[in-house]
């Protein structure tokens, strides 16, 4: 018996965190794809977090959802970037394996990132973080 996505997503002033468990196969990346293109202009650039740490199973539809985003990112020409927190090192050998480990960033942890990026705005004069939260239930 299939576990289904779950999704959650965090928005910021600046950064949007999307968390993700259970299994993302391709009936999931078409509802991730979906969550992330209804989330993208929730942050200036945008600043996208990904924390997949949750993940039980994934086969290259993850590739797809980040490759989609890195895609709307270069055709946009924004500031946008790609952060993803605690990657498992299988993850991290498919990416470096399809060139594109190079363009995101690596964290440890969504709480110190979402800290990070909200000094950053501090130190250039931004308003500080408001969030709202919005999750999808397993299916």
């Amino acid at each position: 018996m299939r576990n289904g996505l779950y999704i959650e997503t965090i928005r910021h002033l600046h950064c949007t965190v999307l968390r993700a468990g259970g299994e993302l196969d391709h009936a999931g990346r078409v509802r991730f794809s979906a969550c992330l293109n209804a989330v993208w202009d929730w942050s200036v650039g945008p600043v996208l977090v990904f924390d997949l740490a949750d993940l039980d199973f994934y086969d290259s539809s993850v590739i797809g959802v980040l490759a989609m985003a890195m895609q709307r990112m270069e055709e946009e020409q924004g500031s946008g970037r790609i952060i993803l927190v605690r990657p498992s090192d299988h993850l991290l050998s498919v990416l470096r394996l399809t060139d594109l480990l190079s363009r995101v960033e690596l964290r440890e942890s969504v709480e110190e990132t979402v800290a990070e990026l909200m000094l950053d705005e501090s130190a250039r004069g931004s308003p500080s973080s408001a969030h709202q939260r919005f999750s999808t239930p397993r299916r």
